[in-house]
């Protein structure tokens, strides 16, 4: 077992405490070079993570195929024990976890980090308690034959996660290939890697040394010799289309598994007997507001009946003016930062692009921050767009930002249709008081995770996954750890 890591409480000890270093076999391990960690609500530098490049990538690949068959060889519900156990090592510490988080990431501590780290933190509970549904089954092929299947882990999984919710979506990867039987080596968002290096060496407690590693660098360097390795048995990414495109004619290359997370333009179609009042507030949810609209799954289209649009725009309004932007670690604030300052830029040109549109209106809410000890080119309103066109870019593309496009529809056929003109199939939501036109709609819409009536975020034992260009495979789901992190083998015995 890997020694007892003695966490510290202060996140400034925790940024030196992973400075420049990486975690393989149980142990940090000093890099060669480093990339600078930026504070988004400050500007400031909060730290220094490790640059990895093909040596250090292949140290982790080379411990994490030495631990893997005596780790797979373990029962699968001793392996689900000590992952149990290690969520509850997670929760011991997840007020000093949501502080790094939010000092990385800029999202605010009370509306964003701390139901992070308890997320994610539950889902890998969640799959260690799902040790023992690892089965396979018997086949009625004859009589006088022995004919079953087996469930056997992969290997060594490569999980890369992003920065908006990497706790949430490092714990969607590195929970079931764990528990499967598989080994693991994370890299991290090199935007917000501190937060994943805490959560995983906490894990590590519960570990055998080498059953998982962490590693942080850019894409380029660290990233394509991570799913470019040969003894690399299966890749799970969340992030860009574009990355995510190049990753799966990586696995194809290899002829290897690939799961895929990537973007969204998610519809939100609000009927015209709908509860009004829920549904401007799960249209700040699902917009996800409070985390800066970054998320795949924002739910950034939005259809409102010709009957409800007046006042549900007056009524959005008025909640969106009432949310604090300011300094994640307040208190009292609900919205933070853009995670940097390219991204800041991408969601300006977007806003740019509409507000140039004849006819469109663009209406921002909410009270930028004060200057003093803040970096305000971060900080951004919550932006609602009206009177776009259907093709607009605002409309058709991803923006990953707190902009969301609100319009009119009368025709239900023409509606269904619109929420369904994107290349993207993730999430979708419908509001109505009528179970017929729920079933209906639900049915008839081209997204992986429709919603009646609320928007939740990602929720273990609700699958989750979209269609088309928003990826491939399930994840949160007992399923998703069978069909994506073990293979199943046919066994069949004679002994007449």
């Amino acid at each position: 077992m890997p020694e007892q890591f003695a966490i510290l409480a202060v996140p400034d000890e925790i940024f030196e405490r992973y400075r420049q270093v990486n975690l393989i076999d149980g142990v940090r391990v000093p890099a060669k070079a480093a990339l600078d960690v930026i504070n988004p609500a400050t500007g400031l530098v909060i730290g220094q993570a490790a640059a990895s490049g093909r040596a250090e990538t292949g140290a982790a690949v080379a411990s994490a195929k030495a631990a893997q068959e005596s780790w797979a060889q373990l029962p699968a519900r001793e392996r689900g024990k000590r992952v149990t156990a290690a969520a509850r090592a997670v929760l011991e510490k997840a007020e000093v976890i949501a502080q790094v988080l939010a000092r990385e990431t800029g999202k605010a501590i009370r509306t964003e980090c701390r139901g992070e780290v308890a997320v994610a933190a539950d889902i890998v509970e969640f799959y260690g308690n799902l040790g023992s549904e690892l089965k396979g089954q018997t086949v009625p092929y004859n009589p006088r034959m022995l004919t079953m299947t087996t469930r056997e882990p992969l290997g060594v999984v490569a999980a890369i996660v992003p920065w908006n919710v990497p706790l949430v979506l490092f714990a969607l990867k590195v929970g079931p290939a764990l528990v499967a039987g598989n080994t693991v080596v994370v890299k991290s968002s090199e935007e917000a890697p501190f937060a994943t290096f805490l959560m995983a060496e906490l894990l590590m407690q519960h570990l055998p040394a080498g059953v998982l590693n962490v590693i942080n660098g850019t894409g380029k360097d660290c990233g394509a010799a991570l799913t470019g390795h040969p003894d690399i048995a299966k890749i799970t990414f969340t992030g860009s289309e574009a990355v995510g495109e190049e990753i799966n004619k990586v696995g194809a290359g290899r002829i290897i598994p690939v799961s895929l997370e990537l973007g969204g333009k998610s519809p939100m179609i609000v009927c015209a007997d709908a509860d009004l009042d829920k549904a401007v507030t799960g249209a700040i949810a699902g917009m996800r507001f409070t985390r800066q609209g970054q998320s795949c799954t924002a739910a950034s289209r939005i259809y409102v009946h010709d009957s409800l649009i007046s006042a549900f725009l007056e009524r959005l309004g008025a909640q969106l003016d009432q949310l604090v932007i300011g300094d994640p670690l307040d208190e009292k604030t609900d919205i933070g930062t853009i995670i940097n300052a390219r991204q800041a830029a991408r969601i300006k040109a977007y806003v740019a692009q509409a507000e140039a549109t004849e006819g469109a209106t663009v209406a921002r809410y909410g009270t930028l921050p004060p200057d003093a000890g803040l970096s305000p080119d971060l900080f951004a309103q919550p932006t609602i767009v009206t009177g776009l066109p259907d093709d607009h870019p605002c409309v058709m593309e991803e923006i990953f930002g707190p902009v969301a496009v609100v319009s009119g529809w009368s025709d239900y056929d023409a509606v269904i249709a619109l929420a369904n003109s994107t290349h993207y199939g993730l999430a979708a939501s419908v509001w109505t008081r009528s179970l017929s036109l729920a079933l209906d709609s639900t049915a008839r819409l081209n997204a992986g995770y429709v919603q009646v009536n609320q928007n939740l975020t990602i929720q273990p034992n609700v699958s989750y996954g979209g269609f088309g260009r928003s990826g491939q495979g399930k994840e949160a789901s007992l399923e998703a750890m069978v069909e994506h992190f073990t293979r199943s083998k046919t066994i069949v015995m004679n002994f007449d």
